[in-house]
């Protein structure tokens, strides 16, 4: 017989007023149910889940990381982080990891079929956002140069660009005319290029 799978419960709550004893006690009787062997109970009180210090939370991805459990436990899907993104970036470290996540207001068990289905789906999302992404920033620098606007760091004034010529016919390296005039090896590279 194979051992029990091993949970993480996550609760929190976003006020000091709130207790996560109901989630808690909810949570480890669907632990029982399920024949799910508790590893640790990692809990924020107070903390916003928009908030990036969580330290309960942060304790729980090294778990995760470390492959401490089988499957996360979690009330409900808000509990985990207010943003799409943060939630997508939490999702795929679950999976690179193949750790399951069970959320119960959600009914959501990533160990059936069903939630597997919508874990994939929900990767495909998570891919599909980084290309709208991409695709916005990549339309927006086309724009730019459409409308004429320099791309980039902005050049250094024309008395430095002869100042660092001066430099380099004299025979002094790149990264010594950086230091001397204060610009970076980047500029004093693209001036030689320039005057070559």
């Amino acid at each position: 017989m194979s051992p029990p799978k091993r949970v993480a419960i996550y609760v929190r709550v976003s006020t000091d007023g709130q207790t996560v004893e109901n989630q808690r006690r909810e949570l480890e009787a669907v632990a029982t149910r399920h024949g799910w062997e508790v590893a640790g109970i990692f809990s924020d009180h107070g903390i916003s889940g928009a908030k990036e210090k969580r330290p309960a939370f942060a304790r729980l991805l090294q778990g995760i990381t470390r492959k401490d459990f089988d499957i996360v436990a979690a009330w409900s899907v808000d509990r985990l982080g207010r943003s799409l993104q943060h939630l997508l970036s939490f999702l795929g470290e679950l999976k690179a990891k193949g750790v399951d996540l069970y959320l119960h207001q959600q009914g959501l068990d990533t160990g059936t079929p069903t939630g597997k289905a919508l874990f994939q789906m929900l990767g495909v999302f998570s891919e599909f956002e980084r290309a709208m992404i991409v695709e916005r920033v990549h339309a927006g620098l086309r724009r730019a140069k459409a409308q004429g606007k320099r791309l980039g760091r902005p050049r250094v004034s024309a008395a430095i660009e002869q100042r660092i010529q001066r430099e380099l016919t004299k025979g002094t390296g790149i990264r010594a005319v950086a230091r001397k005039l204060g610009v970076g090896v980047g500029t004093v590279q693209r001036v030689k290029a320039e005057a070559a």
